[in-house]
């Protein structure tokens, strides 16, 4: 396997994918882990189906998919987050219909645009050979910001998961970092769907995190290993796509899913 990988890296359009899978795979795993723990990992999948159906918008209108959908589902992620908040409106059923409805009109939109010379299906299925060097240099910057931003607000983020009165009662502006953790969100949405596609994204940001949860005692110790786990994760992924022609996305994700059954039966027989 190494030596296919090292033959896939010769090439510039494989080298660009690796560098921009790693990232995505490193910065989905770190905020998964805060999503997961808080039993809000629906978010990841209603924000992925906004991500979609802004990118149709963008397509229709003459954007680029990837720039006009980061503000689209930002807004989106925080419309979701106020709405967890209101305790008339149950928050599950509140990003069900939000994902439904952006799902629907996108999958519109590309039935009556059939001239279009973007392929929408590389957004809905993900693409990721087919990113280019405009692409990565966007998933650099977002991704070095997402990462240096939760790696800044780690303490608080912690606070947040695992005891949000508490923190509101020491001091912690809770609504500040609520904010800011649906905004990560909703970035690794909107580059991750060039990788694994609007469909497949949120197993990204899941599959991990429960992985580290059946080997983890303590919140760094499964933002450690679930990080670990999901770029190795993407690495053989990538290499059995390239070694058996196999779709990138769809075997990252049952690579993700075989760990995961792995994990949870080294837990079983410990």
């Amino acid at each position: 396997m190494l030596t296919s990988l090292f033959e896939m890296l010769s090439y510039t359009f494989l080298l660009r994918a690796f560098i921009a899978g790693i990232v995505i795979a490193l910065c989905a795993a770190l905020i998964g882990s805060s999503i997961v723990l808080r039993r809000q990992s629906m978010i990841g999948d209603g924000l992925s189906h906004v991500a979609f159906g802004s990118a149709a918008i963008a397509v229709v209108l003459g954007f680029s998919p990837l720039e006009f959908s980061i503000p689209i589902v930002v807004l989106a992620s925080i419309f979701i987050l106020r709405l967890n908040q209101n305790v008339k409106i149950n928050g599950d059923a509140a990003i069900a219909v939000l994902s439904a409805s952006a799902l629907a009109l996108g999958t519109f939109l590309i039935s009556i645009n059939q001239g279009t010379n973007i392929d929408l299906n590389a957004y809905l299925f993900g693409s990721i050979l087919a990113i280019d060097s405009h692409d990565l240099i966007l998933c650099l910057i977002l991704g070095t910001a997402i990462l240096f931003t939760f790696l800044l607000f780690r303490r608080q983020i912690f606070a947040i998961t695992f005891d949000e009165n508490f923190a509101k009662a020491i001091g912690i502006k809770t609504n500040l970092y609520n904010t800011i953790l649906a905004i990560l969100c909703s970035l690794v949405v909107v580059i991750g769907m060039r990788m694994l596609g609007a469909l497949l994204i949120s197993s990204l940001i899941i599959f991990p995190c429960l992985s580290a949860l059946y080997l983890s005692k303590s919140f760094r110790a499964n933002l450690i290993i679930s990080s670990l786990i999901s770029i190795i994760a993407f690495i053989i992924g990538f290499t059995l796509s390239y070694a058996f022609s196999t779709p990138t996305g769809a075997t990252i994700v049952l690579v993700n899913l075989l760990i995961l059954i792995l994990c949870w039966i080294y837990n079983k027989i410990r």
